[in-house]
């Protein structure tokens, strides 16, 4: 535990080393080109910044873990007093390290976005916090048009998808949350879970894929627009000229120019999840399309929290037999591999959007410890080694994986097959 007070104080530094890297990347081709290729490689499964954010997250593990070995233990227990005394001083540490770990999020968040997003700049700018992610279908001259919509502590994106091989994704607009009105508005135009947004360049309307993701975005917009309201610092961020010029149109003439591209798009989205191979695929903005669902800042937070791994028997829907894997939870998302040894994943299932529940009777599955995974058609069985494992495994996919699941940033704290692993 001694050494826990030198690693505190190296991890208090560590958005500083963050911030340079990103900076350094920027400014020396050699560094970004290594950068790049290192991100491409099997072994680096999700972008290279979220590694480096593991040895801060590593110790909310262990507070996690010793939590449990404390609960587990009876107070005669020859290592009961040492797992409580280790508990208190981690615990100690990780209120130390929580407001760089947000901040560490928040910067990792926000670089992630600004390398997938095309058209938007200085998205890193200093007080700008992320909020929500997600896809939503905006109405235009041409009906419903799916876009990828974000929003942050000062503006909401709006975006499409793109065809080029980076899979990355254009901005169509950018509306400021300083004088922003949000309303529900299904009867006015007869769209399910439909709702307007009003700003000073434009108005625009949205529906989302169900009541419950409807309610989150609303919810968000509006705290989000009143903390801006609040907020006494003024900022300094101007709205990129390209965009701005198109501020005095209404939405449709904004759309009309822009409508032939998407429709590319939405041809796009139909491609399988399984013939993207660039780590992109992975990210939450990818899934959040295909899966038409949406995540917050605090769904991310809580999926930190809830990462695992261990040995899994896994069944396809008409598969007969099972297969033993390795199996890694993190990122919203299920890794396997082979052994535990393994350097990279053979595959991976992004579980957004899907539910976790045990199996029915139709099923006929007749083993302990199985617990069911289904998106539509899409259905994979899992089988623990125990009631321990299997009740964990319950626990933390339900708290990542189905929309119920995940919940408000800023409600106050108290198709879709397997991907290829390359």
């Amino acid at each position: 535990m001694c050494a826990l007070k030198e690693f505190t104080s190296y991890l208090q530094k560590h958005d500083e080393v963050l911030t340079e890297l990103e900076k350094a990347s920027k400014r020396l081709k050699k560094l970004e080109t290594v950068y790049k290729e290192f991100e491409l490689q099997k072994v680096c499964y999700l972008p290279l910044n979220t590694f480096l954010l593991k040895p801060i997250q590593r110790l909310m593990h262990y507070k996690l873990i010793l939590d449990r070995l404390c609960k587990h233990y009876s107070p005669v227990h020859h290592d009961y007093d040492d797992c409580k005394e280790a508990l208190k001083e981690v615990a100690e540490t990780v209120t130390q390290l929580q407001s760089s770990l947000i901040r560490l999020e928040n910067f990792q968040k926000l670089t992630e976005l600004q390398r997938d997003l095309i058209g938007i700049e200085n998205l890193t700018a200093p007080g700008r916090e992320f909020i929500r992610e997600g896809c939503l279908y905006k109405l235009t001259k041409k009906g419903l048009q799916q876009r990828m919509f974000f929003l942050f502590s000062d503006m909401l994106l709006y975006t499409s998808k793109g065809v080029t091989a980076t899979n990355q994704f254009k901005v169509h607009g950018q509306l400021p949350l300083h004088g922003m009105i949000v309303e529900e508005s299904e009867n006015e135009w007869s769209v399910p879970h439909c709702f307007t947004i009003y700003s000073a360049q434009r108005t625009i309307v949205v529906a989302a894929s169900s009541k419950v993701e409807m309610g989150k975005w609303i919810e968000d917009l509006n705290v989000a627009i009143d903390l801006a309201k609040k907020s006494e610092e003024k900022s300094n961020i101007f709205l990129d000229a390209s965009l701005s010029d198109c501020s005095n149109r209404s939405s449709d003439e904004v759309s009309l120019e822009q409508e032939q591209e998407s429709e590319d798009d939405m041809n796009s989205s139909h491609t399988s999840l399984d013939k993207q191979t660039h780590h992109r695929a992975n990210t939450t903005m990818h899934v959040c399309w295909h899966r038409n669902t949406s995540v917050s800042m605090s769904d991310h937070s809580l999926a930190v929290e809830n990462q695992l791994s261990g040995y899994l028997l896994r069944k396809f829907k008409n598969s007969n037999g099972w297969q033993k894997l390795w199996v890694v939870f993190t990122n919203f998302c299920l890794f396997f591999y082979k052994t535990h040894q393994d350097d990279f994943p053979l595959a991976s299932l992004p579980l957004l959007g899907y539910t976790v529940s045990t199996p029915d009777e139709s099923d006929s599955i007749h083993k302990e410890y199985v617990f069911k995974l289904q998106f539509k058609s899409h259905v994979y069985f899992f089988r623990a080694e125990s009631e321990y494992t299997f009740e964990r495994w319950m626990e933390v996919i339900k708290s990542a994986a189905s929309t119920t699941g995940r919940i408000s940033l800023l409600i106050p704290k108290g198709g879709p097959v397997e991907m290829n692993g390359k």
